[in-house]
């Protein structure tokens, strides 16, 4: 798909994102059809893409949305998602998003301390609501993923830890403003092990049981999201195995009858359907290092920066030559955590070559920056 559009890509001013809205939808049947086929309900976590013809792509599919902000919420419902299908997590929800949320019916606000219970409550008193509810509770599941993406262990601030789970029960029955209608995880970022999500059921049934013991029906168990897609190989596997992901809860998660699994993917659904083009600048030759130096930098990808994370990288020049050079592929920005990769392979380059960072439709634009007073990365699309 790159290569067919170089022409195309010749002709838009660099750096600039690039989705393949055709791989995006045949991404979106995959996991409506894994899902389906077990009657689960996914909700895109809106902060992995929020670029709008993608949300359209995923409304029309018929998911909810994931919010983790208020500005979040209002964005999924200005693009036509149902408000009955949106949910607003997120750890520290301010009293003004809280509110905006409640005026908008959302579906559910997932609650991450006890203290929140009592501000939703007095907030949803005084709009005269009741608020739905589900408690983001602490596994405690190892996801074996990345320090700074793993979300379940008792040293994250993520969600509720077992020991106040008491106090949340004391709180919900004094709190006449909120209804707990489900219990909702998230372990974790770029999962690859399912496993792990072996181990998450297990947590779930063991919660949704003390639960029950204590005379609550939860309507909802809401496992999150997490899945992992493969950055090294984008075009071998360039749609996640929802299959495998979806029955691994099927097969391992208790329910009860009419109780509904929902959970909540981002990177999976969107993160192989963008790509970043840039342009080299400069070619730098060294004694001991070659660099390429990129009109794209971390202020339109963070993701390397942020937290080492891996791109493939490519060439898009279509001239013949054998010559190959391990280059530290970098931006210009005036840091030096702005590089893409290191001592990564490519056919000798020159100035002016296009360069393609795949992969890079999750937590890529959304993550953008105006650092260095950068202008604000273009977009493009084919479908």
């Amino acid at each position: 798909m790159l290569k067919e559009n170089l022409d195309r890509f010749r002709s838009v001013e660099t750096p600039f994102y690039f989705y393949d809205l055709s791989l995006l939808q045949k991404t979106l049947d995959a996991c409506k059809d894994a899902s389906d086929k077990y009657n689960f309900h996914v909700h895109y976590a809106m902060k992995a893409n929020f670029n709008d013809r993608v949300l359209q792509k995923i409304r029309n599919a018929g998911f909810g949305a994931d919010c983790v902000s208020g500005n979040e919420v209002k964005k999924a419902i200005e693009i036509g998602f149902d408000p009955g299908k949106v949910v607003f997590a997120g750890v520290g929800k301010s009293d003004k998003e809280i509110t905006e949320a409640l005026a908008s019916d959302i579906f559910c606000f997932n609650v991450e301390s006890v203290q929140e219970l009592s501000v939703i409550n007095e907030l949803a008193a005084q709009s005269g609501k009741n608020a739905k509810i589900a408690l983001r509770i602490n596994p405690n599941v190892d996801a074996h993923t990345h320090h700074n993406i793993t979300t379940g262990l008792e040293e994250n601030k993520f969600g509720i830890n077992h020991w106040e789970l008491h106090d949340c029960v004391d709180a919900l029955r004094k709190l006449p403003n909120i209804s707990l209608i489900g219990i909702h995880f998230h372990i974790g970022s770029q999962i690859t092990d399912l496993s792990v999500f072996k181990s998450l059921c297990v947590k779930v049934n063991e919660i949704s049981a003390w639960f029950k013991e204590r005379g609550f029906n939860l309507r909802i168990l809401n496992v999150g999201g997490g899945l992992g897609v493969d950055y090294y190989n984008p075009d071998e596997k360039p749609v996640a195995d929802f299959e495998a992901y979806f029955s691994i809860f099927n097969q391992f998660l208790i329910r009860i009858p009419g109780q509904e699994v929902h959970f909540e993917l981002g990177r999976a659904l969107v993160a192989h359907s963008g790509t970043l083009v840039s342009k080299v600048l400069y070619v730098k030759n060294g004694i001991k290092k070659h660099f390429l130096v990129l009109d794209a930098g971390m202020t339109e990808l963070m993701r390397p920066a942020l937290y080492q994370a891996y791109h493939k990288i490519e060439t898009l020049a279509e001239r013949e030559t054998e010559v190959r050079v391990k280059y530290d592929v970098v931006g210009p920005i005036c840091e030096s955590t702005d590089c893409f990769g290191k001592e990564v392979e490519l056919p000798e380059s020159l100035r002016g070559d296009l360069i393609a960072i795949r992969t890079a439709g999750a937590y890529g634009e959304v993550m953008a920056s105006r650092y260095n007073l950068r202008d604000r990365v273009n977009t493009i699309y084919s479908e």
